[in-house]
């Protein structure tokens, strides 16, 4: 008889209607992959995104998701040195991470260091490797700059401020107010988008404006994150894939790229699996910083949710009600 695993897949685009624990195959690595039995798994709004099955990393339905993963090497592939059976290690994996085994090429994977739990290394792979690439690797942010960050009570929001925070950046978070208190707790000053223009609301404190935004919002929220910057600054957009049709994402993109130039400030995006598909080295330099800062007690990945791994579909509906701060996370005793 043939060992299976289970693994919790996509197998119909939707809502998390279409996610189904499933058996499947245990499968030997190839040359040059490792298999990796999960211990814990991050739920972010990636894995939300893809049920409607036009995100352009994953895979065609039916798949397993899972963006990030942690685990122990359980086999290694022919060719595969420097792991060890029984290893704990980490992978932005995109797609897989819902299952109790994974089977990855080993380039894909790094050591998870003694005093870094599993819990905490599965919740900053993809949130605190986006917010550090975003604010080392593009925005080059220096001590006693000004930011504001959209969406500052979610998962990236959050990693971003306390990252922004280690770097001596002065922060705003913008976040209904029922969610103030924990921007507040990671030492940003919060603003309630509800209460106006956002760049009105900036400019109330920082009259010149602030030096960058970090947006998570997109749609006409990249206007205001425009107006909230003084003349030569900085919009970092992120986590836009979400938008409804190729119309709206057209407009936001010119509104980013272009607006911003004819306003006199600079625009970008930043997309961590674009960038890890084309070059994986940069991630695989910055993971490394992360955890070390996680084993520091520097940073705090602020876990507000647990469930068992197979329970993804659960996670999933609690996230889609936006009601989620912080970080939602998937362990497999």
């Amino acid at each position: 008889m043939t060992a299976t695993y289970q693994a919790v897949m996509l197998t119909k685009k939707g809502g998390p209607e279409g996610l189904q624990i499933v058996e499947l195959p245990i499968e030997l690595p190839g040359p040059g992959q490792l298999r990796v039995r999960v211990r814990a798994a991050g739920v972010g709004a990636t894995d939300l995104i893809m049920l409607n099955g036009n995100y352009p990393f994953a895979p065609k339905i039916p798949f397993v998701l899972g963006y990030e993963a942690v685990g122990v090497v359980d086999a290694i592939g022919d060719g595969v040195t420097g792991f060890d059976r029984g290893q704990r290690v980490a992978a932005l994996t995109v797609y897989g991470g819902f299952a109790e085994y994974l089977v990855r090429g080993s380039e894909h994977f790094l050591p998870v260091p003694d005093g870094v739990s599993d819990r905490d290394a599965a919740a900053v792979i993809l949130n605190y490797g986006t917010a550090w690439q975003m604010i080392h690797r593009v925005a080059n942010v220096r001590a006693g700059q000004t930011a504001l960050v959209t969406g500052a009570a979610g998962g990236v929001g959050i990693a971003t401020l306390q990252l922004l925070r280690l770097a001596g950046v002065k922060t705003y978070g913008a976040a209904s107010a029922a969610k103030h208190a924990t921007v507040r707790s990671f030492g940003a000053t919060p603003i309630d988008y509800r209460e106006g223009h956002l760049s009105d609301l900036i400019r109330a404190t920082e009259p010149e404006g602030v030096d960058y935004a970090f947006d998570a919002i997109g749609g006409a929220n990249i206007g205001e994150c425009i107006g909230s910057l003084h003349r030569g600054g900085m919009v970092v957009g992120f986590g836009f894939m979400g938008a409804p049709g190729i119309l709206a994402k057209l407009a936001m993109f010119a509104s980013l790229f272009i607006g911003a130039r004819l306003r006199g400030r600079r625009g970008t995006f930043y997309g961590i699996t674009a960038l890890y598909r084309k070059d994986p080295k940069p991630f695989c330099e910055d993971l490394p910083k992360i955890f070390a800062l996680l084993a520091e007690k520097k940073i705090d990945p602020f876990i507000t949710h647990a469930f068992a791994l197979l329970e993804a579909k659960q996670a999933i509906e609690l996230l889609a009600t936006g009601s989620v701060e912080g970080k939602i996370v998937l362990t497999n005793a």
